[in-house]
Protein backbone atom coordinates (compact mmCIF):
# COMPACT_ATOMS: atom_id res chain seq x y z
CA UNK A 1 0.00 0.00 0.00
CA UNK A 2 2.80 2.89 0.73
CA UNK A 3 4.66 1.95 -2.82
CA UNK A 4 0.89 2.42 -4.20
CA UNK A 5 1.01 5.82 -2.37
CA UNK A 6 4.83 6.81 -3.57
CA UNK A 7 3.60 5.67 -7.12
CA UNK A 8 0.58 7.85 -7.27
CA UNK A 9 2.18 11.16 -5.12
CA UNK A 10 4.97 10.40 -7.99
CA UNK A 11 2.77 10.94 -10.84
CA UNK A 12 0.48 13.96 -9.18
CA UNK A 13 4.07 15.78 -8.76
CA UNK A 14 4.87 15.13 -12.67
CA UNK A 15 7.30 12.26 -12.47
CA UNK A 16 6.78 9.47 -15.16
CA UNK A 17 5.64 6.64 -13.11
CA UNK A 18 5.39 2.78 -14.49
CA UNK A 19 4.10 0.38 -11.59
CA UNK A 20 6.29 -2.98 -11.82
CA UNK A 21 5.00 -6.14 -10.54
CA UNK A 22 6.73 -9.11 -12.17
CA UNK A 23 5.87 -11.81 -10.13
CA UNK A 24 1.97 -10.51 -9.99
CA UNK A 25 2.12 -10.48 -13.81
CA UNK A 26 3.85 -14.09 -13.60
CA UNK A 27 6.60 -13.09 -15.29
CA UNK A 28 10.25 -14.66 -15.30
CA UNK A 29 13.35 -12.88 -14.28
CA UNK A 30 14.65 -13.02 -17.65
CA UNK A 31 11.53 -11.52 -19.20
CA UNK A 32 11.01 -8.51 -16.48
CA UNK A 33 14.83 -7.53 -17.03
CA UNK A 34 14.20 -7.32 -20.47
CA UNK A 35 11.51 -5.23 -20.07
CA UNK A 36 13.63 -3.24 -17.73
CA UNK A 37 16.37 -2.47 -20.48
CA UNK A 38 13.46 -1.32 -23.19
CA UNK A 39 11.96 1.35 -20.29
CA UNK A 40 15.62 2.36 -19.16
CA UNK A 41 14.08 4.26 -16.22
CA UNK A 42 16.26 7.25 -14.65
CA UNK A 43 15.55 5.57 -11.05
CA UNK A 44 14.09 1.59 -9.79
CA UNK A 45 12.90 1.88 -6.22
CA UNK A 46 12.07 -2.01 -4.28
CA UNK A 47 10.28 -2.13 -1.33
CA UNK A 48 12.59 -4.91 0.59
CA UNK A 49 11.70 -7.63 2.81
CA UNK A 50 14.15 -9.59 5.41
CA UNK A 51 13.83 -12.89 3.09
CA UNK A 52 14.66 -11.45 0.01
CA UNK A 53 17.05 -8.30 0.41
CA UNK A 54 20.08 -10.58 -0.68
CA UNK A 55 18.14 -11.24 -4.06
CA UNK A 56 17.50 -7.87 -4.49
CA UNK A 57 21.36 -6.89 -4.00
CA UNK A 58 22.21 -9.09 -6.93
CA UNK A 59 19.48 -7.77 -8.92
CA UNK A 60 20.81 -4.59 -8.49
CA UNK A 61 23.85 -5.64 -9.32
CA UNK A 62 22.57 -7.04 -12.10
CA UNK A 63 20.27 -3.68 -12.88
CA UNK A 64 24.06 -1.93 -13.02
CA UNK A 65 25.87 -3.97 -15.66
CA UNK A 66 24.08 -2.75 -18.62
CA UNK A 67 24.68 0.79 -17.29
CA UNK A 68 26.36 3.19 -20.12
CA UNK A 69 27.24 6.83 -20.88
CA UNK A 70 23.33 7.29 -21.72
CA UNK A 71 22.02 5.01 -18.59
CA UNK A 72 23.03 6.17 -15.27
CA UNK A 73 19.91 4.07 -13.21
CA UNK A 74 19.82 4.58 -9.46
CA UNK A 75 18.95 2.46 -7.54
CA UNK A 76 16.42 2.38 -3.72
CA UNK A 77 16.03 -0.02 -1.29
CA UNK A 78 13.26 0.50 1.24
CA UNK A 79 11.01 -1.06 3.89
CA UNK A 80 11.50 -3.12 7.52
CA UNK A 81 14.64 -4.70 6.89
CA UNK A 82 16.45 -1.85 5.58
CA UNK A 83 14.71 0.38 7.91
CA UNK A 84 16.49 -2.20 10.80
CA UNK A 85 20.05 -2.34 8.92
CA UNK A 86 20.35 0.61 6.43
CA UNK A 87 24.23 0.11 6.85
CA UNK A 88 23.97 -3.54 5.73
CA UNK A 89 22.37 -3.05 2.33
CA UNK A 90 24.71 0.23 1.45
CA UNK A 91 27.90 -1.93 2.66
CA UNK A 92 27.01 -5.31 0.70
CA UNK A 93 25.25 -4.16 -2.50
CA UNK A 94 25.67 -1.39 -5.19
CA UNK A 95 22.34 0.20 -4.09
CA UNK A 96 22.12 3.93 -4.83
CA UNK A 97 19.55 5.03 -1.87
CA UNK A 98 18.46 3.23 1.44
CA UNK A 99 15.24 4.92 2.57
CA UNK A 100 14.02 4.35 6.33
CA UNK A 101 11.12 4.22 8.25
CA UNK A 102 7.49 3.65 7.63
CA UNK A 103 6.75 7.11 5.49
CA UNK A 104 8.80 5.84 2.34
CA UNK A 105 6.37 7.18 0.04
CA UNK A 106 6.60 10.57 1.22
CA UNK A 107 10.68 9.89 1.34
CA UNK A 108 10.53 8.68 -2.01
CA UNK A 109 8.95 11.84 -3.30
CA UNK A 110 11.15 14.20 -1.53
CA UNK A 111 14.22 11.94 -3.20
CA UNK A 112 12.98 12.04 -6.83
CA UNK A 113 12.09 15.91 -6.32
CA UNK A 114 15.60 16.53 -4.60
CA UNK A 115 17.59 14.37 -7.50
CA UNK A 116 15.54 16.16 -10.87
CA UNK A 117 16.00 19.51 -8.43
CA UNK A 118 19.66 18.61 -8.59
CA UNK A 119 19.81 18.12 -12.36
CA UNK A 120 17.73 20.80 -13.02
CA UNK A 121 18.93 23.37 -10.85
CA UNK A 122 16.45 23.51 -8.18
CA UNK A 123 17.36 22.75 -4.28
CA UNK A 124 15.46 20.61 -2.38
CA UNK A 125 16.58 19.36 0.46
CA UNK A 126 16.84 15.71 1.49
CA UNK A 127 14.22 14.86 4.74
CA UNK A 128 15.56 12.91 7.77
CA UNK A 129 15.58 9.49 7.63
CA UNK A 130 17.35 9.00 3.67
CA UNK A 131 20.94 7.06 3.39
CA UNK A 132 23.00 7.55 0.44
CA UNK A 133 27.01 7.85 -1.09
CA UNK A 134 29.02 10.85 -1.68
CA UNK A 135 32.58 10.52 -2.29
CA UNK A 136 33.07 7.14 -1.43
CA UNK A 137 31.55 7.22 1.99
CA UNK A 138 28.14 6.08 3.18
CA UNK A 139 26.04 8.90 4.31
CA UNK A 140 22.27 9.80 5.90
CA UNK A 141 20.77 12.29 7.15
CA UNK A 142 19.55 11.35 10.62
CA UNK A 143 17.08 9.32 12.04
CA UNK A 144 13.97 9.29 10.09
CA UNK A 145 10.11 11.06 11.44
CA UNK A 146 7.25 10.27 10.90
CA UNK A 147 5.95 14.09 10.59
CA UNK A 148 4.22 13.24 7.32
CA UNK A 149 0.25 14.49 6.97
CA UNK A 150 -1.67 11.23 6.40
CA UNK A 151 -4.97 13.60 5.43
CA UNK A 152 -2.92 14.89 2.75
CA UNK A 153 -2.38 11.40 1.32
CA UNK A 154 -4.16 11.35 -2.30
CA UNK A 155 -6.19 8.79 -3.16
CA UNK A 156 -4.56 5.94 -4.68
CA UNK A 157 -4.44 5.71 -8.31
CA UNK A 158 -6.24 2.19 -9.32
CA UNK A 159 -5.05 2.35 -12.71
CA UNK A 160 -1.45 3.29 -12.27
CA UNK A 161 -0.81 0.65 -9.95
CA UNK A 162 -2.70 -1.96 -11.79
CA UNK A 163 -5.69 -2.84 -8.82
CA UNK A 164 -6.76 -5.75 -11.42
CA UNK A 165 -3.87 -7.82 -9.95
CA UNK A 166 -4.75 -7.99 -6.56
CA UNK A 167 -8.60 -8.02 -7.40
CA UNK A 168 -9.08 -11.46 -6.53
CA UNK A 169 -6.18 -13.67 -5.77
CA UNK A 170 -6.68 -12.68 -2.16
CA UNK A 171 -8.47 -16.06 -0.50
CA UNK A 172 -10.11 -14.34 2.14
CA UNK A 173 -12.31 -11.89 -0.05
CA UNK A 174 -16.01 -13.60 -0.68
CA UNK A 175 -16.87 -11.11 -3.05
CA UNK A 176 -15.09 -10.12 -5.79
CA UNK A 177 -13.33 -7.72 -7.22
CA UNK A 178 -11.92 -6.48 -3.81
CA UNK A 179 -9.09 -4.23 -2.98
CA UNK A 180 -6.97 -2.78 -0.40
CA UNK A 181 -6.83 0.86 1.57
CA UNK A 182 -4.78 1.33 4.73
CA UNK A 183 -5.91 4.30 6.81
CA UNK A 184 -3.92 4.14 9.33
CA UNK A 185 0.10 3.24 9.70
CA UNK A 186 0.57 1.23 11.57
CA UNK A 187 -0.78 -0.34 14.96
CA UNK A 188 -2.25 1.41 17.76
CA UNK A 189 -0.49 -1.24 20.20
CA UNK A 190 2.49 -1.41 18.83
CA UNK A 191 4.12 -3.21 21.62
CA UNK A 192 4.22 -7.26 19.93
CA UNK A 193 8.20 -7.81 20.59
CA UNK A 194 7.85 -10.18 17.07
CA UNK A 195 6.52 -7.57 14.99
CA UNK A 196 8.94 -5.59 12.82
CA UNK A 197 6.07 -3.14 12.39
CA UNK A 198 7.06 -1.24 15.15
CA UNK A 199 10.43 -0.95 13.59
CA UNK A 200 8.70 1.56 10.95
CA UNK A 201 6.23 2.42 12.70
CA UNK A 202 7.20 3.21 16.47
CA UNK A 203 3.51 5.60 16.91
CA UNK A 204 0.71 5.02 15.09
CA UNK A 205 -1.23 8.49 13.08
CA UNK A 206 -4.28 7.35 11.08
CA UNK A 207 -6.29 9.67 8.13
CA UNK A 208 -10.08 10.54 9.16
CA UNK A 209 -13.20 8.26 9.33
CA UNK A 210 -14.56 11.16 6.44
CA UNK A 211 -11.52 10.52 4.33
CA UNK A 212 -11.25 6.61 4.38
CA UNK A 213 -15.48 7.10 4.03
CA UNK A 214 -14.55 8.94 0.51
CA UNK A 215 -12.10 6.58 -0.61
CA UNK A 216 -14.46 3.76 -0.04
CA UNK A 217 -16.88 6.06 -1.94
CA UNK A 218 -14.74 6.26 -5.29
CA UNK A 219 -13.75 2.84 -5.04
CA UNK A 220 -17.77 1.53 -5.43
CA UNK A 221 -18.59 4.27 -7.62
CA UNK A 222 -15.41 3.77 -9.97
CA UNK A 223 -14.51 0.29 -9.74
CA UNK A 224 -17.40 -1.57 -8.85
CA UNK A 225 -15.50 -2.85 -5.80
CA UNK A 226 -17.45 -5.27 -3.90
CA UNK A 227 -15.07 -5.85 -0.61
CA UNK A 228 -12.32 -4.10 0.78
CA UNK A 229 -9.72 -4.53 3.06
CA UNK A 230 -8.18 -2.48 5.49
CA UNK A 231 -4.68 -3.23 6.16
CA UNK A 232 -4.13 -1.22 9.44
CA UNK A 233 -1.86 -3.00 11.30
CA UNK A 234 -4.75 -2.90 13.65
CA UNK A 235 -7.84 -0.89 12.09
CA UNK A 236 -8.61 2.48 14.91
CA UNK A 237 -11.07 1.92 17.64
CA UNK A 238 -13.21 4.20 19.90
CA UNK A 239 -14.84 6.98 19.15
CA UNK A 240 -13.05 7.09 15.23
CA UNK A 241 -14.73 3.61 14.60
CA UNK A 242 -18.07 4.60 16.07
CA UNK A 243 -18.02 7.82 13.70
CA UNK A 244 -16.86 5.50 10.76
CA UNK A 245 -19.64 2.90 11.26
CA UNK A 246 -22.20 5.49 11.91
CA UNK A 247 -20.52 7.67 7.95
CA UNK A 248 -21.34 3.76 6.37
CA UNK A 249 -24.28 3.32 7.45
CA UNK A 250 -25.57 7.20 6.68
CA UNK A 251 -24.06 6.67 3.43
CA UNK A 252 -25.69 3.16 2.53
CA UNK A 253 -22.28 1.58 2.33
CA UNK A 254 -22.80 -1.24 4.47
CA UNK A 255 -25.66 -2.12 1.52
CA UNK A 256 -23.45 -2.21 -1.58
CA UNK A 257 -19.65 -3.94 -0.15
CA UNK A 258 -18.10 -5.96 3.22
CA UNK A 259 -14.74 -4.79 5.03
CA UNK A 260 -12.28 -6.70 6.62
CA UNK A 261 -9.83 -5.36 8.81
CA UNK A 262 -7.26 -6.71 11.49
CA UNK A 263 -8.18 -6.42 15.04
CA UNK A 264 -7.25 -6.89 18.25
CA UNK A 265 -8.90 -8.98 21.14
CA UNK A 266 -10.58 -7.02 23.75
CA UNK A 267 -10.65 -3.73 21.69
CA UNK A 268 -13.90 -4.23 20.95
CA UNK A 269 -17.26 -5.27 23.17
CA UNK A 270 -20.44 -6.33 21.88
CA UNK A 271 -21.82 -3.87 21.44
CA UNK A 272 -18.71 -2.44 19.49
CA UNK A 273 -18.96 -6.09 17.15
CA UNK A 274 -22.66 -5.41 16.68
CA UNK A 275 -21.77 -1.77 15.39
CA UNK A 276 -19.57 -3.22 12.94
CA UNK A 277 -21.50 -6.04 11.76
CA UNK A 278 -24.38 -3.56 10.86
CA UNK A 279 -21.42 -1.18 9.37
CA UNK A 280 -20.93 -3.90 6.76
CA UNK A 281 -17.84 -5.18 8.69
CA UNK A 282 -17.23 -9.63 7.64
CA UNK A 283 -14.30 -10.72 8.06
CA UNK A 284 -11.85 -9.69 11.55
CA UNK A 285 -8.27 -10.57 11.57
CA UNK A 286 -7.44 -11.26 15.44
CA UNK A 287 -3.43 -12.73 16.05
CA UNK A 288 -3.55 -15.36 19.04
CA UNK A 289 0.09 -16.13 18.20
CA UNK A 290 -0.17 -18.86 21.02
CA UNK A 291 -2.08 -20.69 23.72
CA UNK A 292 0.02 -20.34 26.11
CA UNK A 293 -0.34 -17.09 28.74
CA UNK A 294 2.98 -17.27 29.80
CA UNK A 295 4.45 -16.69 25.40
CA UNK A 296 1.52 -14.44 25.59
CA UNK A 297 2.92 -12.13 28.26
CA UNK A 298 6.80 -13.05 26.98
CA UNK A 299 5.99 -11.67 23.60
CA UNK A 300 4.50 -8.62 25.05
CA UNK A 301 1.02 -9.36 23.22
CA UNK A 302 -1.62 -7.98 26.27
CA UNK A 303 -4.23 -10.31 26.00
CA UNK A 304 -5.21 -13.46 27.83
CA UNK A 305 -6.41 -16.66 26.88
CA UNK A 306 -9.96 -15.73 28.66
CA UNK A 307 -10.03 -12.76 26.33
CA UNK A 308 -9.15 -14.51 23.02
CA UNK A 309 -12.18 -17.05 23.87
CA UNK A 310 -14.56 -14.54 24.51
CA UNK A 311 -13.49 -12.34 22.15
CA UNK A 312 -14.06 -14.84 19.58
CA UNK A 313 -17.34 -16.00 20.50
CA UNK A 314 -18.42 -12.40 20.92
CA UNK A 315 -17.74 -11.47 16.93
CA UNK A 316 -18.93 -14.47 15.63
CA UNK A 317 -22.42 -13.81 17.75
CA UNK A 318 -22.77 -10.61 16.05
CA UNK A 319 -22.44 -12.12 13.18
CA UNK A 320 -18.79 -11.25 11.99
CA UNK A 321 -15.99 -14.06 10.55
CA UNK A 322 -12.82 -14.11 12.83
CA UNK A 323 -10.14 -14.97 10.80
CA UNK A 324 -7.05 -16.18 13.17
CA UNK A 325 -2.79 -16.34 13.38
CA UNK A 326 -1.16 -18.75 15.15
CA UNK A 327 2.36 -19.12 15.22
CA UNK A 328 4.82 -22.16 16.26
CA UNK A 329 8.58 -21.83 17.46
CA UNK A 330 8.85 -19.74 20.40
CA UNK A 331 12.67 -21.01 22.20
CA UNK A 332 10.95 -21.40 25.76
CA UNK A 333 7.97 -23.50 24.41
CA UNK A 334 8.60 -27.34 24.35
CA UNK A 335 6.36 -29.53 21.88
CA UNK A 336 3.66 -30.09 24.78
CA UNK A 337 3.20 -25.99 24.51
CA UNK A 338 2.79 -26.01 20.90
CA UNK A 339 0.10 -28.41 20.72
CA UNK A 340 -1.87 -26.76 23.10
CA UNK A 341 -1.91 -23.74 20.39
CA UNK A 342 -2.64 -26.26 18.25
CA UNK A 343 -5.56 -27.69 19.71
CA UNK A 344 -6.80 -24.14 20.52
CA UNK A 345 -6.57 -23.36 17.10
CA UNK A 346 -8.56 -26.27 16.22
CA UNK A 347 -10.99 -25.93 18.99
CA UNK A 348 -11.94 -22.55 17.91
CA UNK A 349 -12.18 -23.64 14.06
CA UNK A 350 -14.33 -27.14 14.87
CA UNK A 351 -17.06 -24.53 16.68
CA UNK A 352 -17.44 -22.13 14.73
CA UNK A 353 -16.17 -19.35 16.48
CA UNK A 354 -13.25 -18.54 14.30
CA UNK A 355 -13.70 -18.52 10.66
CA UNK A 356 -10.24 -19.37 8.65
CA UNK A 357 -6.87 -19.56 10.08
CA UNK A 358 -2.80 -19.10 9.40
CA UNK A 359 -0.14 -20.88 10.77
CA UNK A 360 3.30 -19.92 10.39
CA UNK A 361 6.95 -20.41 12.06
CA UNK A 362 7.45 -17.60 14.14
CA UNK A 363 10.42 -15.79 12.66
CA UNK A 364 12.66 -13.00 14.65
CA UNK A 365 13.06 -10.07 12.49
CA UNK A 366 15.87 -7.31 12.59
CA UNK A 367 14.80 -4.62 14.67
CA UNK A 368 12.49 -6.58 16.84
CA UNK A 369 12.86 -6.67 20.35
CA UNK A 370 12.01 -10.79 19.98
CA UNK A 371 15.74 -10.44 17.51
CA UNK A 372 17.68 -8.38 19.72
CA UNK A 373 16.99 -11.00 22.73
CA UNK A 374 17.55 -14.35 20.43
CA UNK A 375 20.76 -12.65 19.51
CA UNK A 376 21.79 -11.58 23.08
CA UNK A 377 20.82 -14.96 24.47
CA UNK A 378 22.81 -17.03 21.42
CA UNK A 379 18.70 -18.47 20.14
CA UNK A 380 19.70 -17.40 16.34
CA UNK A 381 19.94 -20.74 14.11
CA UNK A 382 21.33 -18.44 11.13
CA UNK A 383 21.90 -14.73 10.09
CA UNK A 384 21.08 -16.18 6.60
CA UNK A 385 18.28 -13.59 5.78
CA UNK A 386 17.16 -16.13 3.27
CA UNK A 387 16.02 -18.38 5.66
CA UNK A 388 13.87 -16.11 7.36
CA UNK A 389 10.70 -16.92 5.37
CA UNK A 390 8.65 -18.52 8.00
CA UNK A 391 9.13 -21.90 6.38
CA UNK A 392 11.76 -23.32 8.65
CA UNK A 393 12.68 -22.23 12.28
CA UNK A 394 15.67 -20.00 12.69
CA UNK A 395 15.21 -19.95 16.52
CA UNK A 396 16.91 -22.87 18.33
CA UNK A 397 14.32 -24.84 20.55
CA UNK A 398 13.81 -28.11 21.41
CA UNK A 399 11.06 -29.12 18.93
CA UNK A 400 12.64 -30.46 15.82
CA UNK A 401 12.29 -29.02 12.81
CA UNK A 402 9.70 -32.01 10.89
CA UNK A 403 7.55 -31.56 13.85
CA UNK A 404 7.07 -28.12 13.87
CA UNK A 405 6.72 -27.99 9.91
CA UNK A 406 3.97 -31.26 10.63
CA UNK A 407 2.23 -28.34 13.77
CA UNK A 408 2.02 -26.35 11.18
CA UNK A 409 0.47 -28.88 8.69
CA UNK A 410 -1.90 -29.80 11.42
CA UNK A 411 -4.10 -26.88 11.79
CA UNK A 412 -5.10 -26.54 7.96
CA UNK A 413 -6.12 -30.30 7.94
CA UNK A 414 -8.66 -29.33 10.51
CA UNK A 415 -10.74 -28.62 7.10
CA UNK A 416 -11.51 -32.22 7.07
CA UNK A 417 -12.71 -32.29 10.35
CA UNK A 418 -16.38 -33.46 10.01
CA UNK A 419 -17.27 -31.27 12.41
CA UNK A 420 -15.72 -28.03 11.24
CA UNK A 421 -17.08 -28.99 7.68
CA UNK A 422 -20.95 -28.92 9.09
CA UNK A 423 -20.53 -25.51 10.39
CA UNK A 424 -19.50 -24.36 7.17
CA UNK A 425 -22.21 -26.10 5.33
CA UNK A 426 -24.76 -24.73 7.69
CA UNK A 427 -23.11 -21.06 7.54
CA UNK A 428 -23.89 -20.75 3.22
CA UNK A 429 -26.20 -18.16 2.79
CA UNK A 430 -25.78 -17.88 -1.16
CA UNK A 431 -24.05 -18.58 -4.52
CA UNK A 432 -21.10 -16.32 -3.27
CA UNK A 433 -20.10 -18.37 -0.09
CA UNK A 434 -20.22 -21.76 -2.30
CA UNK A 435 -17.43 -19.84 -4.83
CA UNK A 436 -15.54 -18.47 -1.68
CA UNK A 437 -15.33 -22.29 -0.22
CA UNK A 438 -13.80 -23.40 -3.29
CA UNK A 439 -11.25 -20.66 -3.60
CA UNK A 440 -10.76 -21.02 0.22
CA UNK A 441 -10.28 -25.22 -0.61
CA UNK A 442 -7.29 -24.32 -3.03
CA UNK A 443 -5.49 -21.83 -0.45
CA UNK A 444 -5.27 -24.67 2.05
CA UNK A 445 -4.09 -27.19 -0.03
CA UNK A 446 -1.60 -24.30 -0.73
CA UNK A 447 -0.72 -24.15 3.00
CA UNK A 448 -0.32 -27.99 3.55
CA UNK A 449 2.23 -27.92 0.33
CA UNK A 450 4.19 -25.07 2.03
CA UNK A 451 5.45 -27.00 4.53
CA UNK A 452 5.52 -30.43 3.01
CA UNK A 453 8.73 -31.83 3.39
CA UNK A 454 10.96 -34.44 1.13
Amino acid sequence: MVPSYAATMLKEAGFDVVWDDAIAENLTFDEWLNRVKRERPDIIAMETKTPVVKLHWTIIKELKKPATDNWHLVTVLMGDHVTALPGESMENSEVDFVLTGGDYDFLLLNLCSHLAGVKGGESVQLEPGIWYRENGSVKNTGEFKLNHELNKLPFIDRDLTKWHLYSRENGNYKRVPGTYTMVGRDCWYHKCTFCSWTTTYPEFRSRSPESLLDEIDSLIKNYNVREIMDDTGTFPKGEWLKTFCKGMIQRGYNRKIFLDCNMRFGAVDMEGYRMMKKAGFRLLLFGIESANQKTLERINKGITLEKIMESCKMARRAGLYPHITIMFGYPWEDYNDAVRTLKLGEYLLRKGYAYTVQATIVIPYPGTPLFEECKEKGLLKTLEWECYDMKEPVMKTGIEDVKLAELVQGIYKVALNPEFVYNRLISIRDFEDIKYFFRAAKKVAGHILDFKHG
